[in-house]
């Protein structure tokens, strides 16, 4: 993420509670299956995409160039200019 000038260093993984999914109109998930809460008027999208655990940073970053493709469509589609 550094290369695409997004400082990621301090952040950890934040889980999403009940309240927060609610409040959403579009939740995306990556892999996570019957694990996510699914509640009635929020639309999921779930992105299939390589794993990167392990992996490195040569194997990593077709996978966050393609996310990064995907987040650009989905806010074309919700018509949210997006600021990189």
């Amino acid at each position: 993420m550094t290369e695409r000038g997004i400082d990621i260093s301090e952040e950890l993984p934040k889980p999403w509670t009940d309240e927060v999914v609610r409040a959403t109109d579009i939740v995306v998930t990556m892999g996570c299956g019957d694990a996510c809460p699914l509640f009635p008027g929020t639309r999921y999208e779930n992105w299939i995409v390589d794993d990167p655990a392990g992996l490195d940073l040569a194997d990593v970053r077709p996978i966050r160039d393609e996310i990064g493709c995907r987040v650009r469509r989905l806010l074309d589609a919700l018509n949210v200019p997006a600021t990189r």
